[in-house]
């Protein structure tokens, strides 16, 4: 299921650069945005791995130095039947956990000091999982491609915007310079330059948070421990809220749990109960959603 939203939402992006670019630069405009928007997040994608490691202040240990992280990795790299990634610890109390990757062979997990003294064994084993799905799916191509789009319809939004201001391109439209033609090329510019780069930050976010069910799903399956993993959320949000960590909002959504999130911010799930646009603005699934589908889940895979 929510890989048939995730398709979805994708064509809803699709949809919304091809608008973009009609009230625009026509087709000329999308594929001048889309290569330049491709270029960049195609150089980010390459080095994924290497930026959000060096961001979050990672440091790969071996088994030598951490014997059970690696055992724990092992067993469920093992379950999930993928290559096995680099294994990194960060110094930090707050308890979190992320995976990144190009692709299942170019993959690395880090995890938290926090998380380690927070969580029990199978609980460290049932977040393991679920980072290691995000690689095995392909998370960090989809939401690139993801990015790509959204980050294109930035960029078309921007000139539509410049174009306002110097009072250019207000004529386009399908009834050409004149009459009713100039007011629909005015509404067409005022759509693209606010209400579209709106629009595909919401489908970007909703992505995000249908990903990050997929890989409750896929992580609670390979570890055959779905209560575990819902445990470990259910800890993980309380603990964020104690000691969020300071990292760059652009990559908050690599970890399991928001880890901006506080108390104050409305970050727990009685909060998100409601609905509201605290959620349609964030990056994560409430957790309360999230541990109950797993706790629906059977056992023992």
């Amino acid at each position: 299921m929510n890989t048939i939203k995730t398709f979805i939402l994708m064509l809803a992006m699709t949809g919304l650069l091809l608008i973009a670019g009609y009230f625009t630069y026509g087709v000329t405009g999308i594929i001048i945005f889309l290569v330049i928007a491709l270029v960049i997040n195609f150089l980010t994608y390459w080095k994924s791995d290497t930026l959000a490691l060096k961001m979050a202040h990672a440091r790969q240990v071996s088994a030598d130095e951490d014997p059970e992280l690696h055992q724990i990795v092992d067993e469920q790299v093992y379950n999930a039947a993928i290559p096995k990634p680099k294994v990194f610890v960060i110094e930090n109390d707050s308890p979190n956990a992320f995976a990144t990757g190009r692709n299942p062979k170019n993959a690395a997990i880090a995890v938290t000091t926090g998380i380690r003294r927070l969580l029990n064994r199978d609980e460290l084993g049932g977040v393991i999982a679920h980072e290691l799905a995000h690689v095995g799916n392909r998370d960090t191509l989809i939401m690139t491609t993801v990015a790509t789009m959204a980050m294109a319809i930035a960029l078309i939004a921007m000139v539509a915007r410049f174009a306002m201001f110097f009072g250019g391109m207000g004529g386009r439209g399908r009834g050409g310079a004149g009459g009713y033609g100039a007011i629909a090329g005015i509404v067409g510019l005022l759509v693209v330059a606010i209400v579209l780069p709106l629009v595909a930050t919401l489908v970007r976010l909703s992505i995000s948070r249908a990903r990050e069910f997929q890989a409750d799903a896929t992580g609670a399956k390979t570890s055959g421990q779905p209560n575990a993993l819902a445990s470990a959320l259910q800890k993980l949000e309380l603990g964020t809220q104690r000691r969020p960590m300071e990292v760059n909002a652009g990559v908050a959504h690599l970890y399991i749990v928001n880890p901006l999130a506080k108390p104050s911010e409305g970050g727990s799930s009685m909060a998100f109960a409601g609905g509201g646009l605290s959620r349609l603005f964030s990056s994560h699934p409430p957790i309360g959603e999230r541990v109950k589908r797993l706790q629906s889940m059977r056992t023992g895979w």
